[in-house]
């Protein structure tokens, strides 16, 4: 009997953590280079916002090697989440990138199908 509701928790577990939602930014075109410095000058925080969110998994930022922009990834437990994301995006733009004339992001809205980590 314990085995079998052992079973059950870990089924459980398993599909709530493959049922995770993902939102990507891709910043390209006018003045995305002016925001990526921006953004890496202002790392720390932007980390620290993006932890803010409920259900944070994982974030990451990373410079497109065939653009002057860029992608952001965010990782979290549901779309609430991720749209949580999304506003606090915005809101840090404005905030601190409003003196930048750029282009608006691509926002893609998803489900995690693979999360490969090393660990």
């Amino acid at each position: 009997m314990l085995s079998t509701i052992c079973v059950q928790m870990m089924n459980a577990f398993l599909n709530w953590k493959s049922i995770m939602d993902v939102v990507v930014r891709t910043y390209s075109g006018k003045g995305s280079k002016e925001l990526f410095s921006l953004l890496e000058m202002h790392k720390a925080d932007v980390e620290k916002l993006m932890r803010s969110v409920t259900g944070f998994e994982s974030y990451t930022l990373a410079r497109s090697s065939e653009s002057d922009g860029g992608l952001s990834m965010t990782v979290c437990r549901d779309k609430a989440g991720t749209e949580e994301s999304v506003r606090l995006a915005k809101e840090w733009l404005s905030k601190n990138a409003a003196n930048i004339s750029m282009d608006a992001p691509k926002v893609s809205l998803g489900t995690i199908i693979i999360q490969a980590t090393k660990h």
